[in-house]
């Protein structure tokens, strides 16, 4: 299985002859023969069943070792506090997931939610692509209560297909009603050891073109 694809350069051409000359045109046909065997070499690697292993597509992968508390009933940004991965994209201003080309993108998030609370209360998610309110990105979900002295816990996620301009960005919103929930990270485990937990992760993928 071939891993990797050739750099193909330009052929450096001979010199056209004022007359025709048979040695001229054999050794150009030599020159282009060679090109285009490379050049089809390439194309057919890429179209082959595991030819998209050669492409780079734009994305962004994300994530955030903070602990957020908010108010109870308000809308906050979710932020991230470092850049894992990126290509075509980036992080601005810590929570704008940001798109340099155009195009149909892939947003995928994970958040720690924790409830110190010995009641279950509710949190919101939501999108905003360039600072609107993304019509019917809102999920809802019920963070359990405390149990045994133990706080509740739940990591929450999914995945939403955005279109962004070149230079527009997400960014995921979240609400909760009570200040008891927050997003947590925590750190290494022991009994067994694992690793530590980050509070908010986000990736953003290119998927297609879109438009004419």
């Amino acid at each position: 299985m071939k891993n990797f694809l050739n750099q193909v350069s330009p052929p450096a051409l001979p010199f056209p002859r004022s007359q025709y000359n048979r040695a001229y045109q054999d050794q150009l046909n030599n020159v282009l023969r060679l090109y285009f065997e490379q050049l089809s070499t390439n194309l057919n690697t890429l179209v082959g069943s595991t030819g998209g292993r050669f492409t780079q597509f734009p994305y962004l992968a994300v994530s955030d070792y903070n602990d957020h508390t908010v108010i109870a009933n308000t809308a906050n940004v979710m932020t991230f506090s470092q850049t894992d991965f990126a290509n075509g994209c980036s992080l601005v201003t810590t929570s704008k997931l940001t798109a340099t080309y155009t195009g149909l993108y892939n947003l995928q998030f994970s958040t720690q939610f924790q409830n110190s609370d010995t009641q279950l209360h509710d949190v919101s998610v939501w999108l905003r692509v360039n600072g609107t309110d993304v019509v019917g990105s809102t999920g809802l979900i019920s963070i359990p209560n405390s149990h045994g002295g133990i706080d509740g816990h739940s990591i929450n996620g999914w995945n939403f297909f955005v279109q962004l301009d070149g230079g527009s960005y997400v960014e995921i919103w979240w609400s909760t009603t009570n200040a008891a929930v927050t997003i947590q990270t925590y750190a290494v485990g022991a009994t067994p050891t694992r690793p530590s937990t980050a509070s908010n992760v986000a990736t953003l993928s290119f998927v297609s073109t879109y438009g004419t």
